[in-house]
């Protein structure tokens, strides 16, 4: 069964039974302080087992969005290592609040795995809470007497506390439960050694897939039970360990919920994901797959669910998690660039049909992790420690070259940064040494680029290779020739011709189809598809075990739609730009993904936003035209050029040319396109940056891409109608929002100026004399500006003055520098240089001029000591 399918059942197997199938709540909490997220299915029904609230039902199904990362329930470093423990998982779930209780909960359970599910009963071990004296709460009989009915006796077991008692957390709602535990071990190693005795043991094939909770009390803060107003069932059923027996493996990564997210891992950084048994260096690349396909996961369906990773609270801890997979990926999967973030449309097309959030968000969740990858892989401060390590342990005052290349080369720290900090420290480098290293890494960059090709193996002598991809888009093939090929950055991949490929080669800018070759037996993934010397090239990881076999080749027919729905807007956009900006623009290289498009041009400055709305609509009005494709194949080029069709500068066309034309818009062109304008959609621009001097660049989407585009907007149009308390006239509350904070921040700058003199007159008293210089450090609750008017206004009553003055705003500490101009001249004093070495001891810094500077930080504890530091300039 697929997972899809285990879902469903699970829920149309309660609703047969009068159950409501509620969605899951957010994965991240909003409105529970004891719970930073959603740790088990009955979070969100918290305040039916309290007695707070109504439920709209009494008996309630659904699956549950889970997050188990901090608190009590925290798997997180097990994650990876083990083959059943994730982050983020699904709990399915059936709720009875107040009405049917253990009878019906335990009989419908064993119904469901055994004569729904099929699970063979003699696989099953089931326990029951033994008591606890200590609590007050004893033997669980009643659940016993239950499955006595359904079970042998030596399949009941008796469960401890922490096995049979669950609780959500420190607080809340509580129970004896019943657990169900599954044993799929081979038959030899069921001889050996029964499963009862395996049972809570950690083992990875004997393992609970259910828990049936049955919730009678409520844990208080001071740790006591007491009874809640009704008793409630609440069960838990583990989605993915469910799909592991259900589907026949050993390992919840091998069931359709991982794998298509493995395959993609596989596929980016060129590793391979082992089975069954496995080699210390292969075990390491295994842990760190399951660590980025479990994490991100958690990642995307948090951000989809609003949660943005931060420094702080329930962000902090989703940065975390990320982070965690960035690390293992840079460490074991070799990957220094971002490439967690292509993983989201993965995860979008495999759950967004019964969580629409992924789907709606996946724009903005693909943004937010692409981002956060490329923030934490231009960290410095692993590369900092590494430095400071490398000065302890240098003798004398160089350092060798070879160390900086080190934390060049590892870590990405640039050259003349270390330059700068190790000339800070009063150290120089081997630069000449550096030099040599950085050689040496070139050639080794050169080497790793180099390919070995094996020789093609004929197969078919003589047969004819041909592309049929513009008219359809699977087709009956023979394999005509292979080749392996050893690549030191991308491992063992092999080169594959057919001979009537569907499969689009990468040209033109835009990127190459991926699909599968499929057999009676076999399905073998194309992973990308190139052109080389008239070949058409399908590049897979593996050979077809029949290499002379009958194959069906199949495109993948949703990303080469979404590719020629850029492909064609490309055209479009380039008619708009040079009817708007002028005949001037050329194309200058573009990119075409099933994602987005990138169009480089060439243009003299910045295009407006009111050139960029023009371009837009122009495009859009294309759209609008439905403007069907008209496609010669093979026209004369001249012909073709006469009639105005634009050939790119640079390209090589041969005698007859293939020729695309939408209303006005004639382009030679090779790619894939759509059959009408209509089929794009909508058309809109991401973005516009400079690329080189003179040539800009346009990022946009269409079809799918919009839609998720417009679904962020709309959602954030009504969070913005939200917060303003859903306003008649939304435009005119945010003009009276700015309005008001306009008057608001000016009665504030009267009041700090006010508070800046009162504060004036208090400070003058307190400046100490040393060496002839009036000096005065203390910390004053101001803002920035305040800071700075103050200090002007202390400056005003003196002559040899020397003043800082710290701030915290917001946790983050400044230092404002005052230093009296006959100061500047004759003592050499310079507040510049100052607040610099004082900013170090706040974890930032800063600068300005002779006579005024300010340091930034991040370290508010670290404001006394630069306090204290400060009078050691006119010592």
């Amino acid at each position: 069964m697929k997972s899809r399918d285990i879902r469903k059942q699970f829920l149309q197997f309660f609703e047969e039974r009068g159950h409501l199938i509620v969605p899951s709540a957010p994965i991240v909490t909003k409105d529970d302080p004891t719970l930073m997220f959603n740790n088990s299915g009955m979070a969100q029904f918290k305040e039916y087992f309290l007695g707070n609230a109504v439920p709209k039902s009494k008996r309630i199904a659904d699956t549950q969005k889970c997050l188990r990362v901090s608190g009590k329930h925290n798997d997180l470093e097990d994650v990876g290592f083990d083959t059943y423990h994730h982050t983020m998982f699904e709990m399915l779930g059936n709720w009875s609040f107040g009405d049917y209780f253990k009878k019906e909960a335990i009989n419908w359970a064993w119904e469901l795995l055994t004569e729904v599910y099929k699970i063979p009963k003699d696989i099953l071990y089931v326990s029951v809470f033994e008591g606890s004296p200590e609590e007050g709460v004893p033997f669980d009989q009643e659940a016993w007497d239950i499955w006595k009915e359904l079970v042998p006796e030596d399949r009941i077991l008796l469960g401890n506390k922490k096995d049979n008692f669950w609780e959500m957390g420190d607080q809340g709602p509580c129970g004896p439960s019943s657990e169900i535990h599954v044993d799929i071990r081979s038959d030899e190693e069921k001889a050996q050694k029964p499963g009862r005795e395996l049972v809570n043991a950690d083992h990875p094939q004997v393992v609970e897939i259910w828990n049936n909770v049955f919730m009678e009390f409520n844990r208080k803060a001071d740790k006591s039970l007491e009874k809640l107003p009704a008793r409630h069932v609440d069960t838990g059923m583990g989605f993915e360990r469910l799909c592991m027996v259900l589907q026949g493996v050993k390992s919840n990564y091998d069931t359709d919920v991982f794998t298509p997210l493995i395959q993609k891992i596989e596929t980016v950084t060129a590793t391979k994901y082992v089975t069954g048994n496995a080699t210390d260096e292969e075990d390491k690349i295994n842990i760190a797959i399951r660590v980025v396909a479990d994490h991100v996961r958690a990642v995307a369906f948090a951000i989809a669910d609003g949660q943005l990773p931060s420094n702080t609270g329930a962000g902090y801890v989703i940065r975390r998690i990320l982070r965690r997979a960035i690390r293992y990926a840079f460490t074991f999967l070799n990957k220094k660039e971002p490439f967690i973030y292509e993983l989201v449309a993965v995860l979008s097309a495999q759950m967004g049909e019964f969580f629409p959030e992924i789907k709606n968000q996946e724009s903005l969740v693909t943004n937010v992790i692409k981002e956060e990858e490329n923030s934490f892989l231009r960290t410095l401060d692993q590369g900092l420690q590494l430095l400071e390590n490398v000065v302890n342990e240098t003798t004398g005052k160089e350092v060798a070259g070879g160390k900086v290349f080190e934390l060049y080369d590892t870590f990405g720290f640039p050259e003349d940064l270390t330059a700068l900090i190790l000339k800070e420290k009063g150290y120089t480098y081997d630069k000449t040494d550096f030099d040599a290293e950085l050689k040496k890494q070139k050639d080794r960059s050169r080497a790793a680029g180099e390919v070995a090709k094996d020789d093609w193996v004929i197969i078919k002598e003589g047969a004819e290779e041909r592309f049929v991809g513009y008219d359809q888009l699977e087709n009956e093939v023979k394999v005509t020739r292979y080749r392996k090929v050893d690549s030191k950055k991308d491992g063992i991949l092999y080169q594959i011709v057919l001979d009537a490929t569907p499969f689009y080669p990468e040209g033109g800018g835009q990127v190459g189809d991926k699909g599968i070759l499929q057999s009676a037996n076999e399905s073998i993934e194309v992973i990308d598809t190139k052109k080389e010397n008239n070949l058409i090239l399908h590049i897979t990881k593996s050979l077809p075990q029949n290499i002379e076999g009958n194959f069906t080749a199949k495109v993948d027919a949703g990303l080469r739609a979404e590719s020629e729905s850029n492909h064609t807007a490309t055209h479009l956009l380039h008619q708009a730009l040079r009817s708007i900006l002028g005949t001037h623009v050329e194309q200058k290289g573009s990119l075409v993904s099933p994602g987005y498009l990138r169009f480089d041009f060439s243009h003299f400055s910045k295009v407006t936003d009111e050139e960029l709305k023009q371009v837009e609509d122009f495009v859009n009005a294309r759209i609008q035209e439905h403007l069907p494709l008209v496609e010669r194949r093979s026209i004369p080029f001249k012909q073709a050029v006469e009639e105005g069709a634009m050939a790119l500068f640079g390209e090589k066309y041969g005698d007859n040319v293939r020729a695309i034309k939408f209303g006005d818009s004639m382009e030679l062109c090779g790619g894939t396109h759509v059959k009408n304008t209509a089929d794009i959609w909508y058309f809109k621009i991401a973005g516009e940056s400079a690329v080189a001097a003179g040539i800009r660049r346009i990022e946009a989407i269409t079809g799918n891409a919009v839609k998720a585009y417009f679904n962020n907007q709309e959602q954030t149009l009504a969070e913005i109608k939200e917060t303003l308390k859903n306003p008649q006239d939304t435009l005119k509350a945010l003009n009276s929002v700015q309005d008001e904070n306009a008057r608001l921040k000016k009665q504030v700058e009267v009041l700090l100026k006010d508070k800046a003199k009162n504060l004036k007159g208090e400070l003058v008293s307190e400046f100490k004399e040393k060496n002839g210089i009036k000096f005065l450090a203390t910390q004053v609750d101001l803002d920035a500006t305040g800071a700075k008017d103050l200090a002007y206004e202390l400056g005003s009553t003196g002559t040899n003055l020397f003043i800082v003055l710290a701030t915290v705003n917001d946790d983050k500490p400044m230092l404002t520098c005052y230093v009296s101009k006959e100061i500047v001249e004759e003592k050499g004093l310079n507040a510049g240089k100052i607040v610099r070495e004082l900013g170090k001891y706040i974890q930032g810094g800063g600068g300005g001029q002779p006579f005024f500077a300010t340091a930034g930080g991040k370290n508010p504890a670290g404001i006394t000591e630069a306090l204290k530091a400060a009078e050691t300039f006119i010592s």
